[in-house]
């Protein structure tokens, strides 16, 4: 690279310089580290022309908060605060589609990631070696000492399905610190998952070979302040993860989820109508609005937990999305009964006809409670 083109710390919006680097940063709840982050960024990148993007999922302890106060003494900061919205994998990408700089890295909020590594992986990028250069615990020189035997054994794990079932060719496809081309990021950027924490893993599985990476060695440290962005659900996300790009993105976890949570809904259907008709000794037209009745509440809820976790309804955004999911589930159940009857009339095999109606029905929830009940805002 070359050194005498490049400003002073702390002069590149003064002198006009043009960017080189945009450092995205997803936060939640890192509102103790963010100052620190900044200052390492300065000390690492000194002469070179960077900015840093802080992308805040609403943080309650005042991430962006923070951010924007540095923001003021320090015009390299910038803040992009999320509402009704999170992940770690969403973060990044519009992070990077928001940056300025013909090359963009992400790093984590929570200083576990070297940042004295930024120079070195923004020299090859620029001269022309790579494309995609990637943060590595697991090659010669880096190392994940800091992570307890759970973790790394959950790690490794992970890393040996991507590299066998998706054939992704790097020793550490599930880092969450790399730097790439943002013209090439924005090339693979509409078929990027938002959901989900492994976004290098879908940035590598997206491109199917056609980036130049190389990966550098770091050493993985340990957390100071704020809580992991990793939750219990990680491996649904990691699952249907792997599982989009094994199908071209044709299977959808979340729906696969869903069907599940309507097969569940199923059970719970019988045994209320059973109850009802047997113990209670409701009339059966009675005993079956119960069974439905409580199976679409459980469904709802079940959904609201598994399925649409990231969507999640609180507070009185729950009963008016319970009532919205009733109304869908009855006209559902419409389209379920005229599709089944459809299919008898032209075959009449009572299963293929059933299973017709079923499908239809869980299509029809499906789509219409993504539209209406959990729809993004």
């Amino acid at each position: 690279m070359n050194e005498a083109i490049r400003p002073e710390p702390g002069q590149l919006l003064q002198a006009g310089a043009p960017l080189q680097l945009s450092v995205i940063v997803p936060t939640f709840n890192e509102s103790g580290n963010v100052a620190v982050l900044v200052q390492r960024l300065g000390v690492a990148l000194a002469g070179i022309a960077w900015e840093v993007i802080f992308v805040d999922d609403n943080s309650p302890d005042g991430t962006a908060d923070v951010v924007r106060a540095l923001s003021q003494r320090d015009p390299r900061v910038r803040c992009i605060r999320r509402i009704g919205r999170r992940g770690l994998s969403g973060a990044c990408i519009e992070g990077m589609l928001a940056s300025s700089a013909p090359c963009a890295a992400v790093i984590d909020g929570d200083l576990q990631h070297d940042e004295t590594q930024l120079p070195k992986m923004l020299g090859l990028i620029e001269s022309g070696a790579a494309e995609l250069v990637i943060g590595s615990r697991y090659i010669d020189g880096g190392s994940a000492d800091s992570f307890n035997s759970q973790r790394l054994g959950a790690s490794k794990f992970a890393t040996a399905v991507a590299q066998r079932v998706l054939r992704v060719k790097i020793a550490d496809p599930m880092s969450g610190f790399f730097m790439i081309r943002r013209d090439r990021f924005e090339q693979l950027a509409p078929q990027l998952s938002i959901q989900g924490f492994k976004i290098l893993l879908d940035v590598v599985a997206t491109a199917r070979g056609d980036l130049r990476i190389t990966e550098v060695p770091y050493t993985f440290g340990s957390r100071l302040h704020g809580e992991s962005k990793l939750d219990s659900m990680v491996a649904l996300d990691f699952l249907g993860l792997v599982l989009a790009k094994l199908t071209n993105d044709v299977v959808s976890l979340r729906f696969l989820l869903f069907a599940l949570v309507g097969s569940i809904g199923l059970c719970v259907h019988f045994a209320a109508l059973y109850v009802a008709l047997e113990v209670y000794l409701l009339p059966f037209a009675e005993a079956q609005a119960c069974g439905a009745l409580l199976a679409m509440t459980s469904n709802f809820l079940l959904n609201n937990f598994l399925t649409y976790r990231d969507q999640r309804l609180k507070g009185f955004g729950i009963l008016r999305g319970l009532l919205l999911f009733y109304l869908v589930c009855s006209v559902g159940l419409l389209a379920n009964v005229g599709v089944a009857f459809s299919v008898y009339d032209q075959e009449p095999i009572w299963w293929l006809a059933g299973a017709a109606g079923a499908l239809m029905g869980v299509v029809w929830n499906y789509a219409m409670s993504g539209l209406f009940v959990w729809r993004k805002r």
